[in-house]
């Protein structure tokens, strides 16, 4: 299967990266290194430095993915708070241009991930039934 996979350089979307690579997918991430990290991604995955606030018509043109796992994110509850223009350009933008750009190649699944930031500071590992107290 033909994968995109955006934020793929980050701690959660290198995870799933490396778990497409290990089933046999061709994956390609596509993140701009903002807070993800080259050393991060998986040797047999294709990286696209590329900013999804940016249009994504060519590289999804040349991948026609398959399977779109949308894990690009502005997530930092400060940056939010102070450049909240940012966060919406990244955040809702961003995800209209990828979501766009899958449209015309039919991928059978686009997933977008909140991260653990719905369930504010937790003296734990927050479990999915855990009360929601985002910050």
């Amino acid at each position: 299967m033909r994968a995109v996979v955006t934020g793929g350089a980050g701690f959660i979307g290198s995870n799933v990266v490396d778990a497409l690579v290990a089933r046999g997918d061709e994956v390609h991430v596509v993140d701009n290194l903002a807070t993800g990290r080259r050393e991060n991604l998986n040797g047999g995955a294709s990286l696209h430095e590329h900013d999804i606030r940016e249009p994504l018509e060519e590289i999804f043109a040349a991948v026609r993915p398959e399977l779109v796992v949308h894990l690009a994110a502005q997530a930092d509850v400060g940056t939010s708070v102070e450049r909240p223009l940012l966060d919406v350009e990244v955040n809702v933008l961003g995800t209209v241009n990828v979501l766009e750009a899958a449209r015309p190649h039919g991928a059978q699944l686009v997933f977008s991930s909140t991260g653990g930031a719905i369930y504010g500071e937790c003296e734990r590992p927050a479990g999915e039934d855990d009360e929601r107290r985002p910050l």
